[in-house]
């Protein structure tokens, strides 16, 4: 067996402690599952982007709420989240306008309309957030997890050395080779974890910022038709 064909990558995988080898399944493991979760939140944030800019356009057009109202409720799963936060504050107004007869109570049923957009805005918010803390957690921790296969390889390496007569460089390399890919394969795993998470992050506060400009230019509307 020539020297190039044990430093392969296959070879030097299949020839490592047994301990470093669930590690670096591990690692592999951990990156399936996050590169899983970002491409599905690839696709979620670019379609909630989507969304948000046409119900936008359709908002300021200037039609009737009403019938913007009725379009975005038969249509809740595909309108988007902004659809659905003008959706529950729009609806709460006209069950509360409904509810109450009195100019008196207008400002409660501002107040409720309000509370619902934000109750809404939130659970959104929650929806585009989810799987964020698993990468952000695999970017933190997928390193130490890799570290630690190295040393346990590096240790395992130097206890065979015990039982060598001549320690040479041919000898150690292969050794300290297996433990090294320990590391390398977390990283693999965390590089990508870490800038998705924060691309993730600023593309979700940026709609974010959105939401909840529109829902504050949402309740002003409400409260110029309400006198």
């Amino acid at each position: 067996m020539t020297a190039t064909h044990d430093l392969s990558f296959v070879s030097l995988i299949a020839n490592a402690h047994v301990l470093v080898q669930l590690i670096m399944a591990l690692l592999l493991l951990l990156s399936i599952v996050s590169w899983t979760y970002i491409f599905r939140k690839i696709f979620a944030i670019r379609a909630a982007r989507a969304q948000t800019e046409q119900f936008e356009r359709s908002f300021w057009a200037g039609g009737n709420l009403h019938t913007l109202h009725q379009s975005a409720s038969s249509q809740r799963d595909q309108s988007g989240p902004l659809a659905r936060i003008f959706e529950a504050g729009m609806g709460e107004f006209i069950k509360g306008k409904q509810a109450s007869r009195e100019a008196l109570d207008m400002n409660s049923v501002l107040d409720g309309a309000r509370r619902a957009m934000r109750a809404s805005f939130q659970r959104e918010l929650d929806s585009l957030d989810t799987h964020l803390n698993f990468l952000a957690s695999v970017g933190s921790v997928s390193p130490y997890i890799g570290l630690l296969g190295t040393v346990w390889g590096i240790m395992n390496s130097f206890r065979g050395l015990a039982s060598v007569e001549q320690a040479t460089l041919a000898v150690v390399a292969p050794g300290i080779a297996e433990a090294l890919i320990a590391t390398a394969i977390g990283l693999f795993a965390a590089i990508p974890a870490v800038v998705a998470y924060n691309r993730f992050t600023h593309d979700i506060d940026r709609l974010a910022n959105r939401f909840e400009s529109f829902v504050e230019e949402f309740s002003n509307i409400l409260q110029r038709q309400s006198r």
